[in-house]
């Protein structure tokens, strides 16, 4: 029958007439159908009586036709078995089947009316639960899980998980109820959870599974920036809010006014949406809050540009670099260089001669080989974003390359020609000085020299003048060398004496003793030729 689930036990019968047997059990659920069996034979009995054995036995039914049933759900079937139908809990209990055939036997069994588990009462003490009933918590946090189900009898209930790591696991289980609480949640303990009640007396069991998750907000605040699209001149704002579980929701406005812009954390904007100095913000929502959510703020604007030498020099097949940097553009800008503006599309593009570098908002143009023809005029940085355009020029002159070599030989001969000058004016105001100095310069050690030069004796009596304009010549010069004595001369005879001292003035007296010597020698000659009678 349909729905019936019925566990029969039945013992031995008793083999003696009159007595009775092993009593058999029975087990059904309420509302259902049973059928208690009388005893094990089968086919054609004698007369079969069904009571219910409480306090006192009570009629249920009897194959005797003229007694009627107790109640229009007790019924007989084949071979004497008694059909209850609808069961209650109060149908639970003995019953004993009486047949009488030649003797009278006893048939002795046991009723068992199981009910439920019909439902689970479980409690979770989660931080919340999403629209769809899964529930989460939050990281760190304490949780709580208890499971209550009724039943006759009292059920058995057992908790089980099973997270991304392990397949499940085995909380524990009791009589009734059964309760238990996780510490410090965790992304591990996030998973399933389940609750199970079990009838001991029929088997039947329910379960009930709840999914928690374990969330937690970022730890940092939200980061907003703009950029161009690298496929086309649009503006898209971006925030960033990351490490957190699940992701947050953004919402994007302008301020002031708070007029919504857009609520995805990828924003583009056209164009003709942005001016100069524009703001917005940008509001991240999570489920663990704060309620009130966290922000942060964009502005954007054109470029600034700037350059530290607006004229640059280049020699003849020598390198230059021209150096433009860009301030103050949101987002940022692109860099670009020109060389005309006859020609403002036409970009410089890197080649060998022309090499370009980007380091952030700062770009540099090398020009190499530079060249009169090629290269000398000016040059053009143009910064440009969504917002707006900036462009400043660079002078380039190329010259031809200096001649060093010359230089430096002007500069050292204009220094000899000074050391020059300032020797001459020091030996002609001073020339002690300069005799001093060169002696000091010359070493001690030296040997001194001293020349004498004697003269022939000329006898000219024709000319007397020319002979003492001689002798004046010859006592001046003496005079001069360390006061040498005069000479004298008679008779034509002149001695010239010319000294070269270096170094020791003591040599150089001991010559000037033998000049006096012989010039002592003359005067005596002289005297003698004097006192000869004329």
């Amino acid at each position: 029958m349909a729905g019936l689930r019925v566990l029969l036990c039945l013992g031995a019968l008793l083999a003696r007439p009159g007595s009775a047997d092993l009593e058999a059990v029975a087990i059904a659920e309420v509302h259902e159908n049973v059928t208690l069996r009388c005893g094990s034979a089968s086919g054609s009995r004698g007369l079969v009586t069904w009571y219910r054995n409480d306090s006192e036995p009570a009629f249920l039914v009897s194959s005797n036709s003229s007694l009627p049933p107790a109640a229009p759900r007790f019924s007989l079937e084949d071979a004497g078995a008694l059909r209850i139908e609808a069961l209650r809990l109060e149908d639970d209990g003995n019953y004993t089947c009486q047949e009488v055939l030649n003797e009278t036997h006893w048939f002795p069994v046991r009723l068992r009316v199981a009910s439920g588990p019909a439902h689970i009462e479980v409690n979770i003490t989660a931080s919340g639960a999403l629209p769809n009933g899964t529930l989460y918590a939050a990281r760190g946090s304490q949780v709580d899980l208890s499971c209550r189900s009724s039943a006759q009898p009292p059920p058995e209930v057992a908790w089980w998980v099973q997270t991304h790591r392990i397949s499940e696991e085995f909380f524990g289980k009791n009589l009734s109820a059964n309760s238990f609480t996780l510490m410090l949640m965790s992304q591990n303990l996030q998973g399933n959870y389940t609750c199970s009640a079990t009838n001991v007396l029929s088997g039947r069991q329910r379960k009930v599974t709840s999914e928690l998750l374990v969330y937690w907000p970022p730890s940092s605040a939200p980061q907003c920036s703009v950029e161009v699209s690298s496929e086309s001149t649009t503006l898209e704002l971006t925030c960033n809010w990351d490490g957190g579980y699940p992701d947050p929701t953004f919402l994007w406005t302008e301020e002031p006014g708070g007029m919504v812009v857009g609520d995805s954390k990828l924003q583009t904007l056209s164009p003709s949406q942005l001016s100069e100095g524009q703001k917005f913000k940008c509001v991240g929502s999570h489920i663990l809050g704060p309620e009130s959510g966290a922000s942060c703020v964009v502005q954007i604007s054109s470029p600034l540009l700037r350059t530290s030498q607006p004229m640059k020099t280049c020699f003849m097949g020598g390198n230059v670099t021209l150096i433009c940097q860009v301030t103050g553009a949101n987002p940022p800008a692109r860099i670009q260089w020109l060389r005309n503006l006859t020609q403002p599309e036409s970009t410089i593009q890197p080649s060998s001669r022309y090499v370009i570098t980007q380091q952030d908002q700062s770009s540099s143009l090398t020009i190499h080989n530079c060249s009169q023809d090629l290269d000398g005029g000016f040059y053009f940085c143009r910064a440009e974003n969504p917002v707006g355009v900036r462009a400043v020029d660079i002078w380039l002159s190329v010259k031809e390359p200096l001649n060093v070599g010359g230089i430096v030989g002007t500069v050292v001969s204009l220094l000899l020609l000074g050391l020059a000058i300032i020797s001459g004016l020091m030996l002609y105001y001073s020339p002690a000085l300069c005799w001093k100095a060169g002696s000091s310069f010359r070493g001690h050690d030296m040997g001194d020299v001293m020349v004498l030069v004697d003269s022939e004796e000329e006898e000219e009596e024709d000319d007397e003048d020319d002979k003492e304009d001689v002798a004046e010549e010859v006592v001046q010069e003496t005079s001069e060398t360390e006061e040498l004595p005069k000479e004298r001369g008679t008779h034509g005879h002149i001695h010239r004496v010319t000294a070269l001292v270096n170094g020791n003035l003591d040599c150089v007296g001991n010559g000037l003793q033998e000049f006096q010597d012989e010039s002592d020698g003359q005067q005596s000659d002289i005297g003698q030729e004097e006192d000869k009678p004329v």
